[in-house]
């Protein structure tokens, strides 16, 4: 049987769309329940099957104690879109930062619908990441997309956010011919409905694609070693190894530089706050 090798460009559960090297599509499943795919992935098919996948760069993906759900492989950035007429989930933006520093992508807030009333405050919102060195680009998807552009050439991107944000009117904007279905968001509960069912990839150009993630209300990162979880804090990187104890779990422990640094306002309380939540998380997903 002839072995193909292709890029996964969409998922919805078990079934899968490949573009193969040689330009064609297939629609695939999984042979056998040991291999996790997920949009980015290289993968060798045989007969409509995927047979095995290629070693990866990264994977993003959330998960807590219950289940996982695979976001997308071979990333270099996730890119946050956030929008005006919806409440902003802060504590979602600072676990993606987390999720992109873990993976080793950059990090970027798309700021969506700059046209709209309200963006100023936005704005001001979102100035907290961008003291940590997180680019913050204001954008109208509907008006003029191409401020996204110098952010998305020569990058493998995964879009993130919480449904009616405008990601797929976005993809559309930057993709002629993409299709992404969009929906307004609900004026009477200002809440955006869920259109996104599947993960797709989208090539942006030669060097360059972008993922279209369903909207998502919840982020779990349980995955994350939690040894390793305070490293994905970039503000906290310059006190890490300088508290008394190694073990430091940064809480009460005596001589803690993090809650020293935090006394200070070096570090926001909230995110010395998610660290210890994600931690919590973590402990339940292993047991």
């Amino acid at each position: 049987m002839t072995t193909q090798a292709g890029l996964v460009v969409a998922a919805q559960r078990r079934h899968f769309d490949v573009l193969l090297d040689n330009g064609a599509r297939a629609a695939c499943l999984v042979r056998g329940r040991r291999l996790r795919i997920a949009v980015g992935d290289r993968v060798d098919i045989e007969g409509g099957a995927i047979v095995a996948v290629a070693p990866r760069k990264n994977l993003v993906w959330r998960s807590d104690a219950f289940k996982e759900k695979l976001v997308a492989a071979n990333v270099s950035q996730i890119a946050a879109v956030v929008a005006p007429d919806l409440g902003v989930d802060e504590d979602l933006v600072s676990r993606w930062t987390i999720a992109a520093e873990a993976a080793g992508a950059r990090f970027v807030v798309l700021a969506n619908k700059s046209d709209q009333s309200g963006f100023d405050g936005l704005r001001e919102r979102l100035r907290p990441y961008e003291a940590l060195g997180y680019a913050v680009v204001p954008l109208s998807a509907t008006r003029d997309a191409s401020p996204a552009l110098p952010w998305l050439r020569a990058q493998h991107t995964v879009l993130v956010g919480q449904s009616g944000m405008g990601k797929s009117t976005l993809i559309n904007a930057l993709v002629p011919g993409a299709g992404a279905r969009t929906t307004p968001v609900s004026a009477a509960l200002g809440a955006g409905r869920h259109t996104t069912t599947s993960t797709t990839l989208y090539p942006l150009d030669g060097a360059s694609w972008i993922v279209d993630s369903p909207g998502m209300k919840v982020f779990g990162l349980a995955h994350i070693d939690p040894v390793e979880l305070a490293h994905a804090f970039v503000e906290m990187r310059p006190y890490l190894g300088h508290c008394r104890f190694r073990d430091c779990r940064h809480a009460a422990e005596p001589d803690c530089a993090v809650t020293a640094a935090v006394d200070k306002g070096a570090i926001a309380p909230h995110r010395l706050a998610l660290l210890h939540t994600l931690a919590v998380e973590a402990a339940a997903g292993r047991r």
